[in-house]
């Protein structure tokens, strides 16, 4: 048994058992990922994969305990690795971010100044993706922390903290008849067309729950990945914008009026996370608690031990 094959192993099941994809990934040949994957299996005496042919379709039983250890014996010689970096290059590295485009762009720039003034010698790695593919990133091992709204939570592989609270706000150009609103309300803004997130990105689900509880039909017109798309077609004149809060700028968006509507929808939670069992080195316990001073190195490694 090799480390080899226990990534192959692991590789495999990541890649929805498709070994040509595991091939790739790993960077070697489909014939060697088979030859490895069947010798293991006669060094332990199983099967570990269910099988039609050639193809394979799943675990068996066996298989799928094979693959937990698996995982965490390449997890404990990843840790191993960064523990040695930690006391040989303290202040040197990688801290890899796995973040949607609304914290990206508008939660952590002053962070990264802070964190980039006090470590410039490490090198940081933003990955944007959705709220559901941070989870999965964060799983795969090579990123640090995720932060995300929604997603991130019951998951047993991960420790999950709640750093910030926001809340939607209604955009309008400046001559909007909504500006003349005393008191805005669903009602009103279902008469125009609506601009917003895309289903399941930065809490959009709350703003479907708020106008369902209304019993009202929205006509959503348009809707995209990230709120400066939202703003630009807003601006345009093709509707009115619903989005995160924190992603308007009075400076910079001077054609543009942000309405109060917390009283509206739900409140949104955002939350960072880190993988179970991964160890993480001194300066992403700093970065932590740069973004949230209440998360402190000391309430990481509790909750890591399940306290």
């Amino acid at each position: 048994m090799n480390f080899q094959q226990l990534r192959i192993i692991r590789e495999t099941v990541r890649r929805n058992f498709n070994l040509t994809e595991a091939a790739q990934a790993l960077l070697t040949s489909q014939s060697g990922v088979s030859k490895h994957i069947r010798d293991l299996e006669e060094e332990l005496g199983l099967e570990i994969f269910v099988r039609r042919g050639k193809r394979l379709l799943g675990l068996t039983e066996p298989g799928q305990e094979v693959v937990a250890v698996a995982e965490r014996i390449l997890l404990e010689s990843e840790n191993m690795m960064l523990l040695s970096q930690q006391f040989s290059k303290r202040d040197t590295g990688t801290l890899s971010i796995a973040t949607t485009h609304t914290q990206a762009r508008y939660m952590l720039p002053e962070v990264i100044a802070k964190f980039k003034a006090d470590f410039p010698d490490v090198r940081l790695v933003l990955h944007q993706a959705s709220p559901k593919e941070i989870a999965a990133i964060l799983l795969e091992g090579s990123t640090d922390l995720g932060i995300a709204t929604d997603a991130l939570e019951d998951n047993a592989g991960i420790i999950t903290f709640p750093y910030h609270r926001w809340s939607h706000g209604v955009v309008v150009p400046k001559d909007h008849p909504l500006l003349t609103s005393n008191t805005l309300t669903l009602e009103a803004i279902a008469d125009y067309p609506i601009i917003t997130y895309d289903e399941g990105l930065t809490g959009r689900t709350r703003i479907d729950k708020a106008f369902e509880r209304a019993g009202i039909e929205p006509d959503i017109a348009m809707s995209a990945l990230d709120a400066d798309v939202i703003k630009a077609y807003v601006e345009l004149g093709l509707g009115v914008g619903i989005i995160a809060s924190m992603a308007f700028n009075a400076n910079r968006d001077h054609g543009l009026v942000l309405l109060n509507s917390s009283h509206l929808f739900e409140e949104n939670v955002s939350s960072l996370a880190v993988r179970r069992g991964r160890f993480l080195r001194s300066y992403v316990y700093r970065f932590i608690e740069l973004l949230a001073p209440e998360i402190t190195e000391q309430r990481v490694r509790r909750a890591e031990l399940g306290r």
